[in-house]
């Protein structure tokens, strides 16, 4: 528990959150998160290229290549949604409508959560989970 000094000092501000992923062939997972989810390259970093930015909006995800899969398949299988990133937005329908327009596979379709958001799943093609959601009214 903080003493009210402590809550009273100066403290530092965060501004946003950038998620990092890992994916097995980082071309290939820029292309999905340009073409299927509507995203931008910030900045490639490496020779060869191992590391990558995309954008959208303010949402920002690191992409980092990696020699070996990135998730356990016995853990995906026990735990189920093992979610990457969650990414707020204003209107989930909307979104959503877009990315079936395009193509996109969904790990969970757009539903009304018990607690009130509406949101949906995706899954990248190295099994990162994205969920994105918005308030469910």
């Amino acid at each position: 528990m903080m003493t009210t000094a402590q809550q009273d000092a100066p403290r530092a501000t965060l501004l946003h959150v950038e998620p990092q992923l890992f994916v097995s062939d980082l071309e290939r997972a820029c292309r999905f998160y340009i073409d299927k989810l509507g995203f931008e390259i910030v900045f490639t970093y490496g020779e060869p290229t191992f590391y990558a930015q995309v954008r959208r909006g303010g949402a920002r995800l690191n992409l980092r290549r990696t020699g070996r899969p990135a998730f356990d398949r016995e853990f995906v299988r026990i735990e189920g949604h093992a979610i990457s990133a969650s990414i707020a937005l204003d209107d989930a329908q909307m979104l959503f409508l877009e990315f079936e327009q395009k193509g996109v596979d969904f790990e969970q379709r757009l539903r009304i959560e018990p607690w009130g958001a509406r949101n949906f799943i995706v899954r990248d093609p190295d099994g990162n989970l994205i969920c994105f959601a918005g308030p469910g009214d």
